[in-house]
């Protein structure tokens, strides 16, 4: 029997490219402008139909990557946005201007999530400037790749940890008060939670955490109308890769669609947890791994 070809469908093994020219960036967590090829966003073909029309949000690590692709949809949704990010002002810049393009509001601050005072001046000033808080998504995260034990010092480890995990405490604690029923709290976890590499000891230690702390928050917090959830994203092309992982020529090539995922790729994942669609929805974790499994 022949069969007709779909035109509607696409390969998603060959929608984007199966493997990166071989670089390197000096700077964590990396700069968008220096990648090659430059990730896709979602900045031409996200399209938006009003799913967080009204809705406040806060996106860490929202400047490149996947929280630049998550603000963007989140804006095209109709939220306003406030964007947490360390130094890259750049990549902040950029980002703002693309949720402005999209009709809304965008709030940046710069700084070190992993103190827990700029954590409450994040959440004051999100107060302060939208009146409310309706999504939070932890989103910022830090790497290193090391091939032994004794090349990870105990200031990477507790800077990894403050960076990946603590802050989500201190974001969540301050954000709660003024989150109500119906709010969404969104954590970026990581295939590494199951399946850990062992060049990533720190950071596949603190994405574990972060299943486990999403797990407990969503049933804390659930009778108060709050929910938790999170993302295990695989591997995805984003300014970290080429800024902390080597072999970046075969990054993503090991999983069974054959590549890297892009960062627009997650956007419709995070939209749908954070909207009222996923209203019985918490406690979850949803995989974006290119068919890598985690079970």
């Amino acid at each position: 029997m022949n069969i007709s070809p779909n035109t509607n469908s696409e390969d998603p093994t060959e929608k984007y490219p199966s493997s990166q020219p071989s670089q390197h960036q000096s700077r964590v967590p990396g700069i968008t402008s220096e990648m090659n090829p430059k990730p896709d966003h979602g900045e031409e073909t996200y399209k938006g139909t009003g799913k967080l029309k009204g809705k406040k949000a806060i996106i860490t690590g929202g400047d490149s990557g996947i929280g630049r692709a998550v603000a963007i949809a989140f804006a095209r949704e109709g939220a306003d946005i406030l964007i947490s990010y360390l130094d890259e002002d750049q990549d902040a810049e950029d980002t703002a201007a693309l949720i402005e393009a999209s009709g809304r509001r965008a709030i940046l601050v710069r700084g070190d999530i992993g103190n827990e005072d700029h954590c409450i001046q994040i959440v004051e000033k999100a107060v302060n400037e939208f009146g409310q808080i309706d999504i939070l998504v932890n989103n910022a995260a830090y790497q290193m790749a090391r091939n032994s034990l004794q090349e990870i010092s105990s200031e990477e480890w507790d800077y990894t940890f403050r960076t990946n995990i603590y802050s989500m405490f201190y974001l969540c604690k301050a954000s709660e008060p003024y989150m109500n029923p119906g709010s969404s709290i969104i954590n970026t976890t990581s295939v590494n939670a199951y399946n850990p590499k062992p060049i990533l000891v720190p950071y596949a230690a603190t994405k574990g955490a972060i299943q486990n702390f999403t797990a407990s928050l969503a049933q804390l917090l659930g009778e108060k109308g709050i929910r938790v959830n999170c993302v295990a994203p695989g591997p995805i092309w984003t300014p970290l890769i080429p800024a902390t992982m080597p072999d970046v020529e075969s990054f993503g090539t090991d999983v069974p669609l054959q590549r890297a995922g892009q960062p627009v790729e997650l956007s419709a994942v995070y939209v749908m947890l954070a909207s009222s669609e996923a209203s019985y929805i918490s406690g979850a974790t949803i995989p974006v791994t290119g068919g890598k499994p985690t079970i």
